[in-house]
């Protein structure tokens, strides 16, 4: 085996070699249209090929309602007021979705109803 072969230093980016195509099979190489986060889109595209089987194109939004933003979930005023001066003091885009609303509460349905049945004893 040459060198050349397992030393990556040197070689050109993104040129694949005629040696290493023979050993590999199904390659695919996809990005980002505005190349903005490999990660990201990597977890996309997995998550959509995992909800089908080849036949016919997901209904999967290219992205989470949180994207490609960062999240920062403060407990309390003091903590919002920090993060809003940290936000300031950087120059960071913030959308603050809940509009202030520090309250967390359930939805009246919330455990009304158990999902698991009531163990009624042995016979």
């Amino acid at each position: 085996m040459r060198a050349s072969e397992f030393i990556a230093e040197g070689q050109t980016v993104g040129r694949l070699s005629k040696t290493k195509s023979y050993a590999t099979v199904g390659l695919n190489k996809f990005v980002d249209p505005g190349t903005a986060d490999r990660v990201y889109e990597l977890n996309r595209v997995m998550m959509a090929a995992a909800c089908t089987d080849g036949t016919f194109v997901p209904d999967v939004d290219g992205e989470s309602w949180a994207g490609r933003y960062n999240i920062a979930a403060p407990y309390t005023r003091q903590e919002q007021n920090m993060l809003n001066m940290a936000y300031k003091a950087i120059g960071s885009d913030i959308q603050d979705l809940n509009k202030g609303d520090l309250n967390s509460t359930e939805l009246p349905s919330t455990n009304t109803v158990s999902p698991v049945k009531a163990f009624q004893g042995y016979r």
